[in-house]
């Protein structure tokens, strides 16, 4: 068995502290660090019963004190619980506590010090961060995750998922003449997340380090073919807007259109892909950009949903309690 402890004074009442406590889970959870870290589900409004988890962990409301504290136990082939209390001092200040004993069967033994020690340690600090700052009381230290944390954050983080272009974008229709190739990917939107799309569009300009690598190879290999090399500025042009449920931008050249489609909608955000081919050049260009395009739209995607995750928490979020 594993025993982990963190604890944190806090200068506020713990009652103050003790009603964030019982919104864990809710829609409006004001503690867990969602959307950075997979959200907390429960299968019910928070209470004793009540069953859920968060990733692929899976627990009970075990025992449950509204205000003070909260004990969850863990589901087979897990054994051992999870506990969040808030305790009053005498001196009108409280102290947080998050305390955990846990059964490491089998390839969980090496899993706890490689991987997941390192994992709960970054999110209960986080939970006590968001407490102490929805409680009213400056973090002088935030929680700041190590680069181990870092990369496996960023590998454990979701893919986009490839879906049909959405039928209910009113800017895709008639948007090219002829469409020779389209595709689309999508991520889910939290409710924390914002949803203008000059936002996503912002972030998802910003690829990761592999895919600046390949569009720099791109723009050094078009040369011969009489292609001009893309720029930002001009590749990614606005053409089109919905309101502010969509943005659409796009370039028009001698050898191809294309159009990129960024829709927030119904909890999701896709990115579509539009493409008209017009020549020989066009057609020998997208011959091979088409074998590299999912990959290089997936990566930007997906770095683009986890940067705005990052900073969608409660203590990321202006005035958010």
């Amino acid at each position: 068995m594993v025993r982990n402890t963190h604890e944190r004074l806090i200068n506020a009442p713990a009652k103050r502290a003790g009603a964030l406590l019982d919104r864990l889970s809710a829609t409006d959870d004001p503690i867990w660090p969602a959307p950075a870290w997979p959200p907390m589900r429960l299968d019910r409004p928070l209470g004793v019963g009540a069953r859920g988890g968060h990733a692929g962990i899976r627990y009970t409301v075990e025992e449950y004190e509204p205000g003070a504290r909260i004990r969850f136990r863990f589901c087979a082939p897990r054994s051992g619980y999870h506990e969040l209390s808030v305790h009053p001092l005498d001196d009108g200040r409280c102290l947080a506590r998050h305390d955990m004993l846990i059964g490491t069967p089998g390839a969980d033994l090496l899993r706890w010090p490689l991987v997941v020690r390192h994992l709960h340690d970054t999110i209960v600090e986080e939970v006590l961060d968001n407490l102490q700052h929805g409680a009213g009381d400056r973090v002088a230290r935030p929680a700041r995750h190590s680069r181990w944390v870092r990369l496996l954050h960023g590998l454990r983080w979701r893919r986009p998922c490839k879906v049909d272009p959405p039928t209910d974008s009113r800017l895709l229709p008639g948007a090219l003449r002829r469409v020779d190739f389209a595709d689309a990917f999508q991520v889910p939107l939290h409710p924390a997340m914002p949803s203008a799309p000059e936002l996503w569009l912002k972030e998802f300009l910003q690829p990761p380090a592999v895919v600046r690598g390949l569009l720099m190879a791109r723009n050094a290999l078009v040369g011969p073919l009489g292609i001009r090399p893309a720029s930002g500025h001009d590749a990614f042009a606005v053409v089109a807007r919905d309101e502010d449920r969509e943005l659409m931008v796009g370039s028009d050249e001698e050898h191809l259109d294309f159009r990129l489609s960024v829709l927030t909608d119904d909890g999701h955000v896709t990115f579509t892909t539009l493409v008209t081919l017009h020549n020989r050049r066009g057609r020998l260009y997208w011959a091979v950009v088409r074998h590299f395009h999912p990959a290089v739209v997936r990566a930007m995607a997906r770095r683009a949903h986890r940067q705005i995750a990052l900073r969608s928490t409660p203590t990321a979020r202006p005035g958010a309690v």
